[in-house]
């Protein structure tokens, strides 16, 4: 009986500690901003700063997010940014709810305001 009572517990806790992570892991866009900082690096991935006051994801950082090099699709991400970034053109970026160890949001799409 106890035995049975310790794993109920033990499961409740477990089920407890995960909540949180899920919770906070929401995918979705932003709201449009211009770019404050494009920042291509060496650590394989780019790094992105926004003017955004709504970031669904519920990371750390609100205003950072980033994008892996080798992810299909992320050199055209890059372009489209860097075209914003030339052109002062508001964008959005669609955040997976994956957030890296620094609290920066991953993103999987951009979207440009003509």
């Amino acid at each position: 009986m106890r035995r049975r009572l310790r794993l109920r517990c033990f499961s409740c806790v477990g089920a407890l500690l995960l909540i949180p992570m899920v919770a906070f892991a929401v995918s979705g866009w932003t709201d449009h901003a211009l770019v404050v900082e494009l920042t291509p690096t060496i650590h394989g991935r780019f790094l992105l700063e926004l003017k955004v006051t709504k970031n669904p994801s519920g990371c750390k950082n609100k205003k950072t997010f980033y994008q892996d090099y080798g992810v299909p699709g992320s050199e055209q991400m890059f372009h489209a940014l860097l075209e914003a970034v030339a052109s002062e053109k508001r964008v959005r970026v669609y955040v997976t709810g994956k957030c890296d160890i620094n609290g920066y949001s991953e993103i999987s799409s951009v979207a440009i305001i003509p």
